[in-house]
């Protein structure tokens, strides 16, 4: 009888395997053992060929629901080992090279349990089993065994152990089981520190209670999965305005959670697609189209035709949502621009004057998660926030990454992730939010230690974004020295198209593809601050074809924040601001530069002070919104105004070729490469201006002019360079409008479009695109 060991790696500890192993083993008559270890799961098998052969296939088409075989292999064992029958063995400790299971939705048969009174996890907010529940947000260590997470802290009950042990149940081996009698509680608190009782409100208990404060209005802090959210009633206008002034949070869309499908349904359209998303394992935030019987606070999304809706994902938000009939508001709990709280003590420090009531618990959360977001654009899912439920699943790399030694990339300023790439997988972290902050920065340097402590990674080179004042590029650099290991500084926007190629599969020795990288800003080569950058790349190099005419980015941050900055400096890179004093000085927008600092900001522009020339397109969106009236004064974060403006656009006016439908732009050369100039689009957009055509009409006509001249740009380009393929990439390709409008245009020409799904297309992905670019030159320098 023939010996063999089966390798499996993958995602397949904690997922519910070896008990798989175990069911097919036996039915297929065989004899051996099952492991973890390191390296994922390790099988030993006694039997016919024939029912080897027979177990690998079932293997494979019956894997656990949350489980993935990345790679299985067979090796004959030359002295043949006896097995009496087949067993489960203990977990073996050695170099980790298998994955972390992302937190898991809770699966349909824990929902069924935690609303049947006859079942033990009746009304049981931390019921769980090997097919859901929290993984990444409770490990300390490899291999995922209750001794590495925070269940560690809860000894398991006769009843509990019972089910732990048994092979038959969905629950063996389940680390995180606990029930009333032996795990985790949860409790109510006031926010003033008075006692409270869940007989005050005649309820069934504490959880229970919460779904009654949020229908009487009030706020209410909940600990949940991966950090602590802010929920309160989304119908009602004037508490999702105290939330906002509580919070200090007064324009961003607030995130959004409904019991069922059906209650989304009645605020939003919702596709099969997006239904599929919703009801997923990952159950993330979906973007969905507005449009619905019943109307939300005017406040949760202003200035949005998108709203994004989440079902409840952990038993404790399913008990709470039971006999909410209406939305909630879910936010993360946190102040403005700081990472999510984590424990109890520190959301009654940080949160008291926000919050009227906390639900807390016992279980320590070990790594803040935040809610993934995605959206459905045509039949592809696009990430914009990848965290919950995906993150650190691994990315497979292309042909070529497969013996790359281990990396690091530090990932960017804003967004940010950052990724350990080795053996041809990338793991990216969960988003971590803007380094600018404090906390958010520590948080970042705790959860690096983390993720190479817990995979044991030891780099033995470090990527960085270009940027010399990214606190991410400087910890880069001193880690390096530190640890005397190589540095790889990247440019910004060669890592958004090396990122694009990599998650669509793009061989490392392709030839180069063109990139067309938009988005805020990003550190050139040359020294100044790009962003509308056409760029033949291959993983290695890049050379720079093409590029949107620089502007002055008057303040520097501040335009940013204050539009009209950017609308100014583009009509006088345009040399309108004449024909505008003597043509346009009845429109509203002149009216509003009366009262501006004219001769200052000239001064700024003219002596080079604090307004870096950039070739931005997202400040391009910024100075058209501010043009034609919208967020023209102040925006509270960046894109806001660009975001309005797509949310406005006139879709009859879309898909229509008519000149007059689209703003004509220039081309030109800038410095020996090719360069876009807006200038006639602002001529004609001002015209528009006087002519009082609306806005959404000027909206629609500036988005198809750019899509079109974008295009212009491209056939030039193909006609001087073998280009069969163009990669979109940067945050203002996160604009459904302008995305769908050059796909679609450039598909007509038979070029082959590269987009994002797996990871965002904004600075989220960027670390990716950085560790393949440093594998790239490592490899070729050897």
């Amino acid at each position: 009888m023939p010996t063999e060991e089966i390798r499996v790696r993958g995602t397949v500890q904690g997922v519910g395997f070896r008990p798989t192993v175990y069911r097919l083993a036996k039915a297929c008559g065989l004899g051996g053992d099952v492991c973890n270890d390191g390296e994922g799961v390790l099988i030993r098998v006694s039997g016919s060929e024939e029912a080897i052969t027979k177990f690998v296939a079932r293997l494979q088409t019956e894997c656990p629901p949350l489980a993935r075989i990345n790679q299985l292999t067979r090796t004959l064992y030359e002295s043949e080992l006896k097995f009496d029958h087949f067993v489960i063995s203990s977990s073996v400790n050695n170099a980790i090279k298998t994955e972390i299971t992302p937190d898991a939705a809770t699966c349909l048969q824990c929902q069924q349990e935690i609303f049947d009174p006859f079942s033990r996890f009746y009304r049981y907010p931390f019921t769980n089993c090997t097919h859901c529940g929290p993984r990444l947000s409770i490990i300390r260590a490899i291999p995922y065994d209750r001794c590495n997470t925070s269940m560690s802290a809860f000894a398991m009950c006769s009843e509990c152990g019972k089910e732990y042990h048994d092979v038959e149940n969905r629950r063996f081996h389940a680390q995180p089981i606990a029930c009333h009698v032996c795990g985790p509680a949860a409790w109510l608190e006031r926010a003033d520190g008075k006692s409270v009782t869940a007989s005050m409100f005649s309820m069934l208990d504490d959880v229970d209670a919460v779904c009654t404060l949020l229908q009487k209005g009030e706020i209410v802090a909940i600990k949940g999965l991966g950090g602590i959210h802010l929920a309160c009633d989304a119908t009602q206008e004037s508490i999702v305005q105290k939330l906002r002034q509580r919070k200090k949070r007064y324009y961003k869309p607030f995130a959004l959670m409904a019991r069922d499908v059906e209650i989304i349904k009645q605020y939003c359209i919702v596709n099969a697609k997006e239904k599929e998303l919703l009801t997923s394992s990952a159950a993330p935030i979906v973007l969905l189209q507005a449009s619905g019987t019943k109307q939300l606070a005017s406040s949760v999304a202003s200035g949005q035709n998108t709203l994004g809706f989440m079902l409840p994902y952990t038993p404790l938000h399913h008990l709470i949502m039971r006999r909410m009939n209406r939305p909630i508001v879910l936010t993360s709990g946190n102040l403005t621009d700081e990472p999510q709280c984590l424990n109890n003590e520190e959301a009654r420090e940080k949160l008291g004057k926000i919050a009227d009531y906390f639900l807390f618990h016992n279980r320590e959360i070990i790594n803040r998660v935040d809610d993934s977001v995605v959206r459905v654009l045509g039949d592809k899912v696009q990430t914009i926030r990848r965290a919950r439920g995906y993150a650190p699943a691994s990315i497979s790399l292309p042909l070529g990454f497969q013996k790359v030694p281990q990396i690091l990339a530090m990932g960017s300023e804003l967004k940010n992730t950052f990724c350990l790439l080795r053996e041809g997988k990338a793991i990216l972290s969960q988003h971590l939010g803007d380094l600018e902050n404090a906390a958010a920065f520590n948080a970042y340097q705790e959860n690096l230690n983390l993720y190479l402590n817990l995979f044991e990674h030891q780099p033995e080179i470090i990527a960085i974004d270009k940027h010399p004042e990214y606190l991410s590029s400087k910890l880069g650099k001193e880690l390096a020295g530190i640890n005397q290991i190589k540095l790889y500084p990247v440019q910004h926007h060669h890592a958004h198209i090396a990122a694009c190629m990599a998650e669509n599969g793009i061989p490392l020795d392709s030839p180069p593809i063109l990139g067309i990288a938009l988005d805020g800003l990003g550190y050139g080569n040359d020294g100044t601050l790009w962003g509308g950058e056409f760029i033949l790349a291959n993983y290695r190099k890049f050379q720079r074809l093409a590029t949107l005419k620089p502007v002055a980015m008057i303040g520097g941050e501040q335009a940013i924040y204050q539009p009209w900055r950017n609308t100014y400096a583009q009509l006088l890179a345009a040399n309108l601001w004449n024909d505008c004093e003597q043509k346009y000085t009845d429109l509203e927008i002149f009216n509003f530069f009366r009262n501006k600092p004219l001769k200052l900001l000239n001064q700024l522009i003219e002596k080079r002070i604090n307004s870096p020339p950039t070739s931005s397109v997202g400040r391009l969106f910024d100075a058209v919104a501010a043009a034609i009236g919208i967020y023209r004064e102040e925006c509270s974060y960046e894109g806001q105004a660009a975001i309005a403006m797509e949310a406005i656009v006139d879709v009859s006016s879309l898909n229509n070729d008519k000149e007059t439908l689209i703003y004509p732009f220039n081309f030109g050369f800038l410095d020996s490469i090719y360069c876009i100039d807006p200038r006639p689009m602002w001529q004609a957009l001002l015209n528009d201006l006087q002519q009082q055509i609306p806005q959404a009409v000027i909206a629609a006509k500036f988005h198809q002019g750019l899509a079109n001249a974008i295009v212009e740009m491209v056939k030039h380009l193909s006609q001087e360079n073998l280009i069969n393929q163009v990669a979109l990439t940067g945050g203002v390709f996160q604009n459904c409008i302008l995305l769908e409008q050059v796909t679609k245009r450039l598909q007509t020409l038979g070029i082959k479009v590269l987009t994002h799904s797996l990871v965002p297309a904004n600075d989220g992905g960027l670390s990716l695109g950085q560790a393949v670019i440093a594998a790239a030159q490592l490899i070729h320098e050897h």
